[in-house]
């Protein structure tokens, strides 16, 4: 799988499900960023295949709805969507 890797400070496994054409999440990456936290992000629509169905299946584990952004935190939590409040209290 395509993974881009964002360093920062570690607050656990931070993985951005996106799509390279959505504004939500660009905006969610640069919050991301803005916070210093380190995480990775792939895009899930430039995929193909066997990787895509994989993608696919961990966002929709965390989101059923399978819609982008999906922020998975530890592989525990998923943040839906651009929530901005709801991404800085999960790394206060």
């Amino acid at each position: 799988m395509d993974i881009e890797h964002v360093s920062g400070k570690n607050k656990g496994t931070v993985m951005l499900y996106a799509l390279s054409t959505c504004g939500w999440c660009a905006k969610t990456k640069e919050l991301l960023r803005e916070l210093g936290i380190e995480f990775d992000y792939t895009f899930v629509d430039l995929l193909e295949g066997k990787e895509q169905d994989d993608a696919m299946n961990t966002v929709e584990r965390f989101n059923p709805s399978g819609s982008f952004p999906t922020l998975v935190i530890n592989n525990k939590k998923g943040v839906v969507g651009f929530k901005e409040q709801e991404i800085r209290e999960a790394f206060r």
